[in-house]
């Protein structure tokens, strides 16, 4: 399968993650969120799913639920990635990371986004996003 070109070199971000679950360090995190703005900066995307409930009106970005109640953006590095979910068959799309990031911050009721929920996981809660985009809280 071809590979979408904005989504070359996503695999970075894949393996700064693994290393990140391998060693949990700040030094990790750091540079996990690094190689994530490097990405951003060289108009890398993510992939999103949208809910199709929504689809009529508006485009609503598919969220997950984490235990204590809160909501997250999830989007995926690769379809691979995305194709792991529980529910395989949405609609998806690729959206700029940047872009992604400015809509989790400005979404009140959104935590932030959760890079591939099902296996290498990494989440960016705003305080990382802010972080990774270089804006002030």
């Amino acid at each position: 399968m071809e590979k979408d070109q904005n989504l070359q070199g996503n695999e970075k971000i894949e393996e700064a993650i693994w290393q990140l679950q391998k060693e949990p360090t700040q030094e990790m995190l750091a540079h996990a969120l690094t190689v994530v703005r490097r990405r951003m900066k060289e108009d890398g995307h993510l992939i999103v799913a949208v809910d199709p409930a929504g689809a009529m009106d508006s485009l609503q970005i598919q969220t997950v639920q984490t235990g204590e109640g809160k909501l997250w953006f999830a989007a995926y590095t690769s379809f691979e990635e995305q194709m792991k979910g529980s529910n395989a068959v949405m609609s998806a799309f690729t959206a700029e990371i940047g872009k992604l990031f400015q809509m989790a911050l400005r979404t009140e009721k959104i935590e932030g986004v959760i890079l591939n929920p099902w296996n290498r996981t990494l989440m960016l809660n705003k305080n990382l996003i802010h972080i990774v985009v270089g804006t002030e809280q």
